[in-house]
């Protein structure tokens, strides 16, 4: 049984680590794409050693391939081929770093993480077992998206649920335009980073896969599903991942 407590936050060693993979289905050999001179995981790196709360910078992952070129930057630590997720993948790292308190799961398809966001996620973790951030829907076109995963709060800023829909359903909004319906309640949209305590993290991997993360494919909800709260910090940030060729000009277009 874990037990959820306050961690003095001016002592907790906490890594970022970033996940990345070779193989990809819509966009092999990702993390070495080039983008205006730099690769797509130098990128991530470089935002990640802009943030002030990070013990170290650990690239995890099974190519030799990434991991030759992302030690020219970092830490590198070779995982596993048979990791179902990220989440894995950090576990295992975490495992090899006893006097490690805590990490933050930084994506490594996201250039232009803010380093602001990966700070207020590594902070959140003095007082709650996970944290992760989200940010307030402006764009219409994410209301109704189901790549576009959706959070609500409680009054202490901790996640009641995730999904692919949009939530809470607006009753009396309904039949009103989408833009109008934005406006009608504060809905937001999950950011893709994650911060663990230590214990938490290893004990997450090491559950089954729960019911409501096998119905929405969202693997946070297995720790809703057994009672870990995760603070979420909302924030001012846009996020643009890179998932296909075709998104690396908009990342372009934003340098």
């Amino acid at each position: 049984m874990l037990s959820f407590g306050m961690v003095n936050v001016t002592s907790m060693q906490i890594a970022g680590v970033i996940p990345a993979r070779y193989q990809s289905s819509r966009f092999p050999g990702k993390p070495l794409t080039d983008i205006c001179g730099k690769s797509l995981i130098q990128r991530v790196i470089e935002q990640c050693q802009k943030a002030t709360t990070l013990s170290e910078i650990i690239v995890a992952t099974d190519d030799p391939r990434i991991a030759d070129h992302a030690s020219r930057y970092c830490r590198v630590e070779m995982t596993s081929e048979s990791h179902p997720s990220g989440t894995d993948r950090v576990a295992e790292v975490m495992k090899k770093l006893p006097d490690c308190d805590g990490a933050v799961n930084v994506q490594g398809d996201e250039p232009m993480m803010d380093p602001s966001v990966i700070d207020e996620v590594a902070r959140a973790l003095h007082a709650s077992p996970m944290s992760t951030a989200a940010t307030p829907i402006k764009n219409p076109d994410d209301y109704e998206n189901t790549n576009v995963n959706k959070v609500i709060l409680n009054q202490a800023s901790n996640a009641i649920y995730f999904s692919r829909r949009t939530i809470p359903c607006v009753r009396e909004h309904l039949d009103r335009p989408v833009s109008e319906q934005l406006q009608t309640f504060p809905f937001l949209k999950h950011l893709g980073i994650y911060g663990y305590q230590r214990d938490t993290l290893l004990q997450l991997v090491a559950w089954p896969v729960s019911q409501l993360e096998e119905a929405e494919r969202l693997e946070q909800l297995r720790a809703i599903d057994h009672g870990i709260p995760i603070h979420v910090s909302v924030v001012d940030y846009e996020s643009i991942g890179v998932d296909t060729p075709e998104d690396v000009q908009r990342i372009i277009d934003c340098l």
